[in-house]
């Protein structure tokens, strides 16, 4: 039995169908207005150049935003439900818009800080997490695709405004660039937001189930904050995303200083690295995001946590040649994208549909404890090698998580099953 999902009372099913691609294409607009602050990196030099400021205190901005972004996730789903969906994303992208535009006036680190760092990241995580998860229920039976689609629209958006973002830079300079930007951004995030429309997801009955990758996953009921939370599935997922985007995240912040200084390329060869981790991790999104509903979503998560075991500790042990250089980055940036792709749909196969939002929140903040623990661990064990190797470890404990996680209850209720039928042999010819 799958949840009920209706736009409007009484509608038909082929305009449902017909309305939930306009839905797709609002995300995909949101989605990629969202995505454009990866594109922060091109700012930091300029900036220091500009007002004489260190440029790793200028890039500080960004793990500000990472941790905002992820922060923001646990407040969405209450905000959406006292605003809802539509005027919710309106308001975030009219801030994150205002948040650029304003960053265009600010003179101090400080006001960097918190307009471009916390109110930017705060409000594309909180348009983020609601859009993301609006468009999952409006496809329950391809959750791994439409999460594909989505998440790899945030990553598209990424691309192309590396392109825009530093021709604005060349034109008229990094704080007039922000002004720009911040227009363009409100106008699309505000835009899509018009052809976006709320699902409604109705309680799902006792032991409805659905079907990963011919195997089948049952779903109690759907599951609150507070009683995920008394799961121990809930943790092991925390750790399996935690080691996914910490490894995804480490390499996205130095993939040109590895370039440099262990495979000793130029910098304006190493800097092309940056350029095609942006174009694996948007792939690694779809494919792997598509794949997740045919194989099986654990089995997708396990052989990107394998791939990225074996990348890192080639990094790290390997001499590197230009070749064994891109192939690993190429390697870790796509089995990244498919990871952050793939874990909306694990919680709402573990935990429903109804609290996806929510859910998934709680579960993302293991994005923005990734987003710093790769540099604290840098920094304290003193350079990439052991820090590639910290994370290969991590790999290894996630993929035994991931082969062994069943969702909440399934173990105990196909013991139960197992019993019955052996008292009841009868029923094994039924």
């Amino acid at each position: 039995m799958k949840a009920a999902i209706s736009s409007a009372p009484n509608s038909a099913s082929t305009t449902m169908k017909m309305n939930r691609w306009l839905i797709v294409l609002g995300t995909i607009i949101v989605q990629m207005g969202l995505g454009t602050i990866y594109t922060w990196s091109l700012f930091n030099q300029p900036l220091s150049d500009r007002f004489g400021w260190d440029v790793s205190s200028v890039a500080i901005t960004f793990s500000i935003t990472s941790f905002a972004l992820a922060f923001a996730t646990l407040f969405a789903g209450r905000l959406q439900e006292r605003w809802g969906l539509r005027r919710l994303i309106r308001v975030a992208g009219v801030v994150l818009g205002l948040g650029l535009v304003l960053s265009s006036q600010v003179s101090s680190l400080t006001l960097l800080y918190i307009l471009a760092g916390f109110v930017v990241g705060f409000a594309d995580g909180t348009a983020y997490i609601t859009s993301l998860s609006n468009l999952i229920k409006w496809f329950p039976e391809r959750k791994g695709l439409i999460s594909g689609i989505s998440v790899g629209a945030f990553g598209t958006g990424s691309l192309l405004f590396k392109y825009v973002n530093s021709a604005l830079i060349g034109a008229v300079g990094p704080a007039q660039a922000f002004m720009y930007w911040g227009i363009i951004v409100l106008v699309l995030i505000v835009g899509g937001s018009f052809l976006i429309r709320e699902a409604v997801v109705r309680e799902q009955a006792p032991a409805a189930s659905s079907t990963d990758g011919g195997k089948q996953q049952v779903t109690r009921h759907d599951y609150t904050v507070k009683e995920m939370l008394r799961t121990k599935e809930a943790y092991m997922l925390f750790v399996i995303f935690f080691t996914a985007c910490m490894s995804g995240l480490y390499l996205i912040g130095i993939v040109k200083d590895i370039g440099v200084q262990l495979a000793g390329l130029n910098v304006a060869t190493a800097a092309n690295a940056v350029a095609m981790v942006a174009i694996f991790n948007t792939a690694g999104r779809i494919i792997l995001g598509a794949l997740s509903d045919k194989v099986g979503r654990m089995k997708v998560i396990a052989g990107a946590l394998l791939v990225t075991a074996v990348a890192v500790m080639t990094l790290s042990l390997v001499p590197l040649s230009f070749g064994i250089f891109f192939a690993c980055v190429a390697a870790i940036a796509f089995c990244f994208g498919g990871n952050i792709t793939v874990f909306p749909a694990i919680v709402a196969d573990y935990f429903g549909l109804k609290n996806q939002s929510k859910n998934y929140g709680v579960i993302y903040q293991g994005f923005g404890f990734g987003a710093l623990a790769g540099s604290f661990i840098s920094a304290l064990l003193g350079g990439f090698h052991l820090t590639f190797i910290v994370i290969a470890v991590l790999c290894a404990v996630s993929l035994l998580l991931a082969l062994i996680i069943t969702p909440p209850g399934q173990g105990r209720r196909t013991r139960q099953r197992e019993q019955q039928m052996n008292l009841n042999p009868s029923s094994r010819a039924s």
